[in-house]
């Protein structure tokens, strides 16, 4: 599998998330984070990012949150064959730095590929 994050590994259209966040056949909640997962019958999985300006005030750092989550997930897509996930970010989550959030959504991959 690439290790790339092309057009393919994304949710694009709001009928990708709302079949998500409607039906979702897995959760994994993390700190100020909630993933939401669903089978999405590829043999890849796809991203979405919510992190609005309510969980997290300044741009910069929703930026920085999408480019760690994004190289964390591009990453770790091996072990999440065939799920659209979707990452509803909270309160409190710009507050973490770099090395904790890796660590934080090291686990949540790892606990979402198995509560399937």
């Amino acid at each position: 599998m690439s290790r790339s994050f092309g057009r393919d590994k994304r949710l694009l259209t709001s009928r990708q998330f709302a079949a998500v966040f409607d039906s979702p056949t897995g959760k994994a909640p993390g700190k100020s984070v909630l993933l939401l997962a669903r089978d999405n019958g590829f043999d890849h999985p796809r991203l979405g990012l919510v992190i609005g300006k309510k969980s997290v005030k300044l741009a910069v750092e929703r930026n920085r949150l999408k480019r760690i989550i994004r190289d964390s997930f591009r990453l770790h897509q091996q072990m999440l064959a065939g799920l659209d996930i979707v990452v509803v970010a909270r309160k409190g989550l710009g507050d973490l730095d770099n090395a904790e959030l890796h660590q934080q959504f090291v686990r949540l991959w790892k606990r979402l590929s198995r509560s399937r």
